[in-house]
């Protein structure tokens, strides 16, 4: 008998990217090698929800490496690897990583494998090898798998986060475990302080309205628990991502209101490293250091759905 929640992989083209797309009955996921292996779709088929954002009326091409990230598509899914804002590498080199990281404006390839299609990334400046496996982990359910290698003879520093544009269509709440009832601000726009800490539940909700703001959060401190997410406070459609508050712990949340993107989006940025600068995470002590021919492994489980998303994080 087939079964309905076995992943199937197939090729296609996107905005005319070869892309990948990999889907069961549930869910389908597309990316574009091309472009740093960024996700382009993320869908909950059963209601149409396409949970990330597209470039719009921006070209969506390959961008120039060590380019700024809001001149390009603005778009869908990437890796912030190995900072988000430019700074040094941190290693004895004089090496500048670029903005957003380096690997958005790189090519990957994929290698496609029972129901599972790995991108890889290899850095042009610093002797590493990222990778990411996407899998069906259930019907309702996608499971990341991240490998970095370091190919080199000295220890590696890094800090990663997902930047995932969320597309916000309809009252959204973003979501966050009780426990971490307060958020610091640490980007304010044109209303909040920078510096300041607010309750989560007075600036936790989202609308479609483009007001030309935006803000940016940090749980200041480890996570208590790993799990973030987002729900439709009309149609149910919700995504929850979990990871490992051990291997990632801190998360940071950005909203943009229309300040720099054309519409309204979101990114929960799960972390490793805190926050946004690599040679800040050195400095403060929260960069991840991957040994001389080493290599560190962690994992993302996104959970798509409509109704009861409490469910989605339990044990």
């Amino acid at each position: 008998m087939k079964d309905r929640n076995a992943a199937k992989v197939q090729t296609g083209t996107y905005k005319g990217h070869l892309s990948f797309v990999i889907e069961n009955e549930q869910l389908k996921v597309e990316l574009i090698p091309q472009l740093g292996g960024k996700l382009v779709s993320m869908m909950y088929k059963p209601t149409g929800k396409e949970w990330l954002l597209d470039s719009g009326t921006r070209p969506l091409k390959q961008p120039e490496f060590g380019s700024t990230f809001t001149d390009w598509d603005m778009s869908g899914w990437d890796e912030c690897f190995p900072t988000i804002i430019a700074c040094p590498a941190g290693v004895d080199e004089p090496i500048l990583l670029p903005d957003h990281g380096e690997l958005w404006s790189l090519p990957g390839s994929c290698q496609i494998e029972e129901g599972t299609v790995n991108c890889i990334i290899e850095s042009p400046q610093l002797p590493y090898r990222f990778s990411r496996r996407i899998s069906m982990a259930d019907r309702d359910k996608v499971k990341l798998a991240y490998r970095v290698v370091n190919e080199g003879n000295k220890p590696l520093p890094f800090l990663w986060v997902p930047h995932p544009q969320f597309a916000i269509t309809e009252r959204t709440r973003l979501l966050l475990p009780d426990s971490m009832e307060r958020m610091l601000c640490v980007f304010g726009g044109n209303k909040l302080t920078a510096g300041s800490s607010y309750s989560w539940e007075e600036v936790s909700m989202l609308t479609p309205e483009a007001t030309r703001d935006a803000r940016k959060f940090y749980y200041e401190g480890k996570v208590t628990s790993g799990w973030s997410g987002l729900y439709e406070e009309v149609n149910g459609n919700y995504f929850i991502m979990s990871v490992s508050a051990d291997q990632v712990p801190y998360l940071g949340i950005w909203i943009d209101e229309g300040m720099i993107n054309d519409r309204v989006t979101c990114a929960l940025e799960p972390s490793i490293g805190y926050y946004d600068s690599l040679e800040k995470a050195i400095s403060n002590g929260t960069a991840q250091v991957i040994p001389a021919k080493g290599c560190f492994e962690w994992e993302m489980e996104l959970s798509l759905g409509v109704g009861e998303w409490l469910k989605a994080v339990q044990p």
